[in-house]
């Protein structure tokens, strides 16, 4: 194995993390080298998990007819026939356009890219073995940003064809006529949504008491009620235990002795990192027992120049963040005067029916901090734009502080959530009051013309106070 040259950056994957470190090293003039072992750069937001589940959801809306139901009255039915293959053919022109635009990405940058597979030797050596044969590269800085993938239980048999971790139920044939998903977090609610608007009947099964508890309480309850009429069967509360195939079905053993049983089963409880093939002992690193790697707050491992960002560290897990994970790392790395700090609040986008996304406190965070603070909602059911959409099911709550009327936090579901929660995220960043809402001009008809309502609704709270 011949050593091929000295990098200032080597990078490990070639995911959102991966692709916006090495970009962000290049453009200050540094030799850098990313790793790929799949045939496509993107990682898995790209390929596996995030555009292609979003590519779903908006297909599941516009076949189910999800607004028009409540719009004009309309009964739109889904071809029973239909795979979902075929629902799905447009993931593969996203997919394909977006690892484009990753290819794009480190040419116009000066990145060099190859497709292999990366372990190290030794802290600053990696072999690289890919289709133009075996080689050994030198690194002065290593970046890990190599995700992260499902959970897969030894004692669930996932070589049997109805059952399917998170990665892979993209890839089923048909849409299953019933689905236990296990796991009630953003993964098994978003899958537990678009099936059930595809028609499938869904049992959501989660061993805890309540589902997505980092959201506010209230707008767990309006998502919990809109999934329920979405059809979607919640089970609460309760472990699962024995998974077992049998002639009819998939049956689930639950704690309290019951089964359920459904066609096929979603497990999507937890994901692990992608570490175990990177040969860390050789750099003296040691992963924790979910394969994660820990960081300090300028994402440097235990040993100071090997750098991990995105999925590879755990939680939040969002590509938005991983994204900026990287960059910080890689400047903190090299010195360079620019990006510092990731923020320290970053804001959700849960892409459920309805979509969710919150940024800032919730009610249950003021009250456990002993802020003294008031809300505001307004209803898309009384927006204009909202009566022309069908989107009714819709609010905005606003948190806001008591005294000063600073805003503290914003909470949306409905149709657009994840894009109307950054007019509230820019508000809270420049430590805005109410006031600014109630001051500014929207355009008309819009759902963005809610948060001016939501303000009016906190100013009518203290007054009532």
């Amino acid at each position: 194995m011949v050593e091929t040259g000295v990098y200032d950056l080597v990078t490990l994957g070639a995911g959102p993390a991966g692709e916006k470190g090495s970009a962000q090293a290049a453009y200050f003039g540094k030799r850098t080298l990313v790793v790929e072992r799949e045939r496509q750069p993107g990682g898995a937001a790209v390929h596996t998990g995030t555009l292609p589940s979003k590519t779903l959801r908006e297909t599941a809306l516009y076949l189910s007819g999800y607004h028009a139901r409540e719009l004009y009255g309309v009964a739109v039915e889904l071809d029973p026939s239909a795979t979902l293959q075929h629902l799905m053919s447009r993931k593969v022109a996203i997919a394909e356009a977006e690892s484009r635009a990753f290819r794009q990405n480190f040419a116009r940058h000066g990145v060099e890219y190859v497709e292999g597979r990366a372990a190290f030797v030794d802290p600053h050596t990696i072999a690289i073995d890919s289709s133009e044969g075996q080689r050994l590269v030198r690194a002065n800085h290593v970046l890990i940003a190599t995700g992260s993938k499902p959970v897969r239980p030894s004692e669930i048999d996932f070589t049997d064809p109805f059952i399917h971790d998170s990665d892979e139920i993209l890839t089923i044939d048909c849409i299953p006529r019933s689905l236990i998903i296990l796991g009630g977090g953003v993964i098994g609610c978003e899958y537990a949504c678009m099936f059930a608007a595809l028609g499938a009947a869904v049992t959501l099964v989660d061993a805890r008491g309540e589902i997505l508890p980092f959201l506010d309480a209230e707008i767990v309850d309006r998502l919990k009620r809109a999934m329920q009429a979405l059809g979607v069967r919640f089970v609460q509360g309760q472990r699962w235990g024995n998974v077992q195939r049998t002639k009819v079905g998939v049956v689930t053993k639950l704690a309290d002795g019951s089964a359920l049983e459904a066609e096929q089963l979603l497990f999507a409880a937890g994901r692990t990192g992608r570490t175990a093939e990177l040969n860390l002992a050789a750099a003296g690193i040691v992963p924790d027992a979910r394969g994660y790697l820990s960081v300090d707050a300028q994402f440097r491992t235990s040993v100071p120049h090997i750098l991990a960002a995105g999925d590879v560290i755990g939680f939040p897990a969002l590509a938005s963040v991983s994204m900026e994970q990287a960059r910080v790392a890689v400047c903190h790395a090299f010195g360079f005067a620019y990006k510092q700090q990731v923020a320290a609040v970053m804001p959700y986008g849960i892409y459920t029916i309805p979509e969710v996304s919150a940024f800032g406190e919730t009610e249950e965070t003021c009250r456990a901090k002993a802020i003294d603070y008031v809300v505001g909602r307004a209803p898309f059911a009384d927006n204009p734009r909202g009566k022309i959409t069908g989107d009714l099911e819709g609010v905005i709550k606003l948190v806001a502080d008591a005294k000063s009327r600073k805003l503290l936090g914003v909470h949306v579901i409905g149709e657009r959530a994840s894009e109307l929660v950054h007019i509230g995220q820019v508000a809270i960043c420049l430590g805005a009051s109410l006031d600014v809402f109630i001051d500014m001009v929207f355009n008309y008809p819009t759902l963005a013309d809610s948060y001016k309502y939501a303000a009016y609704d906190c100013l009518g709270a203290l007054e009532r106070a």
